[in-house]
């Protein structure tokens, strides 16, 4: 097998070196960058990674003692971070099998073992934007950035949603990005079989969707969670009383969440006999798991406990992480665990768990909810 790294053009390397440094919360060293890049676009030569360091420091990074680098802006052509460099991260909390880090999802998957994770179920930054910490600023302040408050409809307020046609190309671009590193990092994390379920966004899936699959996991289609939102149906703004009869997208009544794994080694009955993966569990051994679900805006009761603007029902969340270890056995990791609720959904069916939160506002609210959650009946 030839494994002589192939000469890229200088600017797909600069790209790889600024997208692994952007993704990083912390400095990396020559070796660290040469290593994430080969992972991003293929063997990459040293000495093209090296020379592009060389030549554009101090313009465009900054090269700290002990040889770190570091991207000189935050914000690096096409890419947003979310969080500066510098960041203080919390103690991991374990809540009866499920155990909850603080720190940023890329670096903390670097530092795990491989074939370590058997399911993941995750509900990511759609379009990455909204959750930047100026947005997220701005959503917590009530007023202003992309996130829409709805008015309250019959006395009861409804939640905030992300406008995710405000997004421009760059944007679109980093979440392509964003997505396909991340699943290179995760796919040697996971067994052979492992399922990996990503919820979506009508509009955003298919970036998604590619980014996954072209760093190597293996489609195996998409859950369908049947539940009216408030996204869509609405007449063109400023001239609704003009055109009453024209709504400017459908008015949304699902939410894709897409389905890969990991490629099984051989047969699938021997991948389970080895792994325990490879398969859903069914819900009875009558009834196959179906991708069909029917669901409800979450319950007000879930979202006192968690006030997090993307929280998922347990009742729905529960039947997917039940059915991601077709044997009942392993560990369901949610890298964007938001409030909770994946773990608290595994906690609730008897599953062992991880996820990996680094909003710290975000992390404290999981740390009370997850226990919670786990108590609630679900409908």
């Amino acid at each position: 097998m030839n494994t002589k790294p192939f000469r890229y053009a200088p600017g797909r390397v600069r790209d790889a070196i600024l997208r692994v440094l952007s993704l990083s919360s912390e400095p990396l060293s020559a070796k660290e960058i040469e290593g994430r890049v080969s992972q991003v676009i293929g063997p990459t030569p040293t000495s093209s990674v090296r020379s592009y360091l060389r030549l554009n420091t101090p313009e465009v990074f900054v090269h700290e003692a002990r040889g770190l680098y570091q991207v000189r802006r935050l914000e690096a052509p096409g890419i947003q971070r979310e969080f500066p460099l510098a960041q203080e991260w919390r103690e991991p909390v374990t809540v009866g099998k499920a155990r909850l880090f603080h720190a940023d999802c890329f670096d903390w998957l670097r530092k795990q073992g491989d074939s370590s994770v058997h399911a993941v179920v995750t509900d990511p930054p759609y379009g990455l934007h909204e959750y930047s910490a100026e947005q997220q600023a701005k959503l917590r302040n009530g007023k202003g950035g992309v996130w829409r408050i709805p008015p309250s409809f019959d006395g009861s307020a409804r939640s905030p949603l992300p406008r995710f046609t405000t997004l421009t190309r760059e944007q679109l671009e980093e979440l392509r990005g964003f997505f396909f590193v991340w699943a290179r990092l995760l796919l040697p994390k996971l067994v052979p079989g492992a399922n990996v379920v990503v919820a979506s966004n009508p509009l955003l899936s298919y970036l998604v969707a590619g980014s996954l699959a072209n760093a190597g996991l293996e489609r195996r289609g998409e859950i369908i969670r049947l539940v009216m939102t408030l996204r869509g149906g609405d007449r063109p703004k400023a001239a609704h009383e003009e055109f009453r009869e024209v709504s400017v997208m459908p008015r949304s009544m699902w939410e894709p969440w897409l389905v890969f794994r990991k490629p099984v080694e051989g047969r699938v009955q021997d991948n389970l006999r080895r792994w325990k993966t490879g398969g859903f569990r069914r819900p009875s051994a009558d009834r196959p798991f179906g991708d069909v679900i029917r669901s409800a805006p979450t319950r007000k009761s879930e979202r006192e406990v968690a006030a997090h603007p993307s929280l998922k029902p347990q009742a729905f969340l529960r039947q997917v992480v039940r059915a991601v270890l077709p044997l009942g056995e392993g560990v369901v990791l949610d890298p964007f665990a938001g409030a909770g609720s994946t773990l608290a959904a595994a906690e609730a069916v008897g599953y062992a768990s991880m996820g990996v939160e680094k909003d710290v506002h975000y992390f404290d609210i999981a740390c009370e909810a997850i226990p919670k959650l786990a108590r609630l009946g679900a409908l």
